[in-house]
């Protein structure tokens, strides 16, 4: 995409016209037009100027945010066994965000490992099976179809009480796993 069709794709969104867009920068609506259609290009501090009357900087106008992964498919996800079962990891790299969530397939009469307190909470889905959810000295129960969420400021893990696999989407804010 060229400088001059983005400028004016923000200052459509803006709901600016070529002239409020001048006015607001001290330019000519001409100006702003001859930009728009590529035939000039702007000084850096006229690039600067037009960018903060449109909301923006340099560094988001020229970042391409376009190439952010956002669908996932089987290839992109990570797999590990653990002794209970096994982690799946849903959202590559998801470590680096706000939330992590993974599909946990618990082996029948397994557990996790108990996680110490720590800040955050975590949210389950349980999509078969039967689940006890321990957290400090509660215990419940948690089956097909139900979720569970909690602070996670106490001891707490996750029992399988049946002796098929139990599979739980499971997501933990700030990532944990």
């Amino acid at each position: 995409m060229s400088l001059g069709s983005k400028i004016k794709d923000l200052r459509v969104l803006n709901q600016l016209t070529q002239e409020e867009l001048a006015d607001r920068c001290e330019l000519t609506k001409g100006f702003i037009s001859q930009i728009e259609n590529d035939l000039t290009s702007p000084s850096i501090s006229t690039l600067v100027d037009i960018l903060s009357a449109l909301g923006t900087n340099l560094k988001e106008f020229f970042s391409d945010d376009d190439d952010e992964k956002i669908v996932f498919s089987d290839d992109d996800y990570i797999e590990k066994e653990a002794e209970y079962g096994l982690i799946t990891w849903l959202v590559p790299n998801a470590q680096k965000n706000e939330m992590e969530p993974i599909l946990l397939k618990l082996s029948g009469g397994k557990k996790t490992d108990i996680d110490m307190p720590h800040e955050g909470q975590e949210f389950g889905y349980v999509l078969c099976g039967e689940v006890e959810v321990h957290i400090g000295s509660k215990v419940l129960r948690c089956k097909k179809g139900e979720t569970f969420y909690y602070t996670t400021d106490k001891n707490h893990y996750i029992k399988n009480v049946k002796d098929s696999e139990a599979k739980i989407i499971w997501v933990s804010s700030p990532p944990n796993f």
